[in-house]
């Protein structure tokens, strides 16, 4: 393997910084009316932003979440203070508003109950090399409140005190939620 220079590491770094201040200068025009300014963010973070939603709700409805996250964001942007990286901020907010449309959605705070089996259901692929287990599927089958620890924490990267915060509910649960998640995906993985 082989190791980077200092020098490209620092301009890797200068790079990184010069992205982070355009997206700054990006977010206080897009404030003051910018359209154009808000579509440069909007077009560097909508993917995330998308992926997010899918796998926190309903895939069908991740389109239409994914513009709700834009258009508070475009009402928000005054808010912004730039104290973290835009793209932190949105994502805070996308995250609070897949929470909030959860419930227009017709989805409800559910607690796994192992009587349930919802993985039983899922048929395990045959293991052959051209076929590979389809993740995302899997992980949609998931209790809802296992998934959604699932995605915020194994996906997203957050601690389950965040977690906690997001979902009201306490750390305790999320650690537990997440373990059923995981234990779910090993026994349908193993099959």
């Amino acid at each position: 393997m082989r190791e980077s220079s200092p020098l490209a590491v620092t301009l890797s770094e200068e790079i990184e910084a010069v992205r982070a201040d355009a997206e700054h200068v990006d977010a206080a025009l897009a404030a003051s009316g910018d359209a154009h300014a808000f579509e440069r963010l909007y077009r560097s973070h909508v993917a995330r932003v998308h992926s997010l939603a899918r796998r926190m709700i309903n895939p069908h409805h991740a389109d239409e979440v994914t513009q709700d996250v834009f258009v508070r964001a475009w009402q928000k942007l005054s808010t912004f203070r730039g104290e973290s990286a835009f793209g932190t901020w949105l994502h805070r907010l996308a995250i609070n508003v897949i929470l909030g449309r959860r419930g227009t959605l017709g989805v409800e705070r559910e607690r796994y109950d192992e009587s349930e089996g919802v993985m039983d259901e899922v048929t395990a692929r045959p293991s052959s090399p051209e076929l590979s287990m389809d993740f995302e599927t899997a992980i949609g089958r998931l209790p809802p409140g296992a998934k959604r620890v699932f995605v915020l924490h194994d996906v997203e990267g957050f601690k389950h005190e965040e977690i906690a915060v997001s979902l009201g509910i306490s750390a305790g649960t999320s650690k537990a939620q997440l373990h059923r998640a995981r234990m779910m995906l090993r026994r349908h993985l193993t099959r």
